[in-house]
């Protein structure tokens, strides 16, 4: 049972030299604990001379209070539903007991500030625990008074920025931001057993005069085969089939402090003539795998030398990897690969 605290301040009207302030509580057994904070706010009045003895304001106070217990109780309900409308942030549940903030129009810092409070209470008293409050670029305005009352950074996309909170007295299970980059590097070889390479007008190889696969970027989500095509296109003007993956790296600290994936793919070339990326690529051609394999800075380096003995294995026919099979996911209908090398045969 919560209760409701009323006061009501009588202007100008002095006994024993202090402004009198009568107050009384009326049960509200309907409304939920994060309403106890409802301000009730009126103008105040003042109170005539007229009115006489001090029983004359007991007796106008009670009947006050008792016709506004009255007015309340048969509209607690319908308060305690207008309360939840206007004086909780706009949310949606997911299905780990977490809390996304929908918020899509412009919002006052100190509406958002106590719109926030009451939010987090009620959510609190539910058991619900992360909360993600997404900000786009609109209400970067939310993002100080938001860290103010313990949220804090995410993840940044170029158009919004996410903060999260933890609700119980633990620590948060919240997962991290994304810790991986993702990258493909694309083996592709000609009928005539020659290996498309680039030279790169930037970066770690520029001015080297390294020859070194196509490589690049998986973009949010592209396959990885995709990705890989792509890529080869951009850098080369040369179309592609995808065929498989032959392998992949991890590395750490890549980009950022993030760690980085880097998927070799083998790919069928179905163009032929080398168009190369004037803007991000200093040469390109068709070169014998074995002359690859046999620059000094490929034989220095044993990932790069690894991966060239694979690329050599597979054009022999001695090296099978990963095709992709199209599955579904286990929560829900979408498509997905499963990269193996199992073969059916039934």
């Amino acid at each position: 049972m919560h209760r409701l605290i009323f006061k009501k301040i009588y202007n100008n009207t002095i006994i024993g030299g202090l402004t009198k302030i009568s107050q009384f509580s009326i049960s509200t057994p309907h409304l939920n604990s994060f309403h106890t904070k409802l301000i009730w706010s009126s103008s105040s009045f003042r109170i005539s001379e007229g009115l006489g003895n001090n029983k004359t304001r007991s007796d106008f106070q009670t009947r006050s209070a008792t016709n506004m217990a009255m007015n309340l109780e048969t509209s607690s309900k319908d308060i305690a539903t207008e309360v939840d409308h206007f004086d909780m942030l706009d949310a949606s549940f997911d299905a780990f007991e977490g809390v996304i903030i929908n918020i899509k129009n412009d919002m006052n810092e100190n509406v958002f500030i106590t719109l926030l409070r009451a939010s987090i209470s009620q959510w609190r008293q539910q058991g619900k625990k992360g909360v993600w409050l997404k900000l786009s670029l609109e209400l970067v305005n939310l993002v100080k008074p938001a860290v103010k009352e313990g949220f804090w950074y995410h993840h940044a996309e170029p158009t919004y920025v996410m903060l999260v909170y933890w609700i119980p007295k633990t620590n948060h299970t919240l997962p991290p931001n994304a810790s991986h980059r993702v990258g493909v590097a694309s083996f592709v070889v000609n009928n005539k057993g020659e290996l498309l390479v680039v030279q790169e007008k930037s970066g770690a190889f520029k001015g080297t005069n390294v020859w070194k696969l196509p490589t690049g970027t998986v973009e949010e989500g592209e396959d990885i085969s995709a990705a890989a095509i792509r890529e080869v296109k951009e850098e080369a003007g040369i179309d592609t089939e995808f065929i498989e993956v032959l392998a992949f790296r991890q590395s750490h600290k890549s980009f950022f402090s993030k760690s980085d994936l880097m998927f070799v793919c083998m790919l069928k070339p179905t163009s032929f003539d080398i168009e190369k990326q004037d803007s991000e690529i200093e040469a390109a051609q068709w070169m014998p795998v074995e002359e690859y394999a046999n620059q000094p800075f490929i034989k220095k380096h044993k990932s790069f030398d690894y991966i060239a003995k694979i690329c050599i294995q597979k054009k022999e026919n001695k090296y099978v990897g990963f095709t992709p099979l199209l599955t579904t996911t286990a929560t829900s209908a979408k498509k997905s690969y499963l990269y193996s090398n199992y073969q059916d045969h039934e």
